[in-house]
């Protein structure tokens, strides 16, 4: 898996700056990829690669808190409507005025936010399992073990907690789990390892733990433009009922599931890229 094309830096709240990666022409049609809640944006590398061979410009930003982007002093800030601030910042930066939009989970949550804006930039929409509402086992697992990891002394034991907390990614290869643990690990100064994230995005859930769904179809019945959702067969973040009114509400979602994976699919496989990469090129 070769790097990315360019990498970038911009401040988003005092001293703390978010860094993003970038694939392809400067010239192409922008795609941005946000990934979900603990994970990163080299999650989209094998995605990226696919969309530049069709033109796009591909840009994929460490939500701040994760990845190689800065931690914020106010662990409460840890929410959907700073990482919207934030991406919308991106966008300035980038003098960005309309983009297609791939969303894991979280980075659909914040895709969300941005298409129901007036005059949203957001041409077209992936939300990769997601919807309007996330459902209470989903939150509660999560709960369970975000900002929390064992002691990880070698890239080995990782991998083993990676393939562990990430077993509803469904079957890869083990070149595949290396690849999803190489960059979601930092190195310690004693040698060992630990996750890429701040411990701190856990607070608000403890802050406020999870009693019912979350539900956001104010937000979603707001959005306009074509959105495309992905759920994985054995979700229990998305449900199938929430999938069949996503295509009747709002955007009127076209909605493909994904067998034998649970929350969520990587988009590394290529039938996985397909399916995205279909639905984007559909506006040409």
């Amino acid at each position: 898996m070769s790097e990315p094309d360019r990498r970038g830096t911009i401040p988003v709240a005092g001293p703390r700056t978010m860094v993003y990666v970038e694939w392809g022409a400067p010239s192409g049609k922008a795609l941005v990829c946000v990934h979900r809640l603990t994970r990163c944006a080299r999650d989209f590398d094998f995605l990226a690669q696919e969309m530049v061979r069709h033109g796009y410009r591909v840009i994929c930003p460490d939500v701040v808190g994760r990845g190689d982007s800065g931690w914020l002093t106010d662990p409460m800030d840890y929410a959907v409507p700073t990482y919207t601030k934030h991406l919308l910042m991106l966008l300035a930066h980038l003098q960005l005025e309309s983009v297609h939009w791939v969303g894991t989970s979280l980075g659909g949550l914040i895709g969300m936010s941005i298409a129901a804006m007036p005059g949203s930039p957001i041409e077209r929409m992936v939300l990769n399992e997601v919807g309007p509402v996330v459902s209470l086992p989903a939150l509660q697992r999560i709960a369970l073990y975000v900002g929390k990891w064992p002691p990880l002394p070698t890239i080995e034991a990782a991998e083993q907690y990676v393939r562990a907390v990430s077993a509803p990614f469904g079957p890869h290869t083990d070149a595949e789990w290396r690849f999803l643990t190489e960059h979601v690990v930092r190195r310690n100064p004693d040698g060992s390892l630990r996750m890429h994230y701040d411990p701190a995005i856990a607070v608000p859930f403890a802050a406020e733990p999870p009693e019912e769904d979350l539900v956001l179809w104010k937000l979603y019945d707001d959005i306009r433009c074509p959105t495309l959702v992905l759920r994985g067969e054995h979700s229990d973040m998305l449900t199938r009922d929430t999938v069949a009114q996503m295509a009747l509400r709002g955007p009127r979602a076209k909605a493909i599931e994904i067998a034998g994976v649970g929350h969520a699919p990587t988009l590394i496989h290529a039938d996985q890229i397909a399916i995205v990469r279909d639905f984007l090129l559909g506006s040409r």
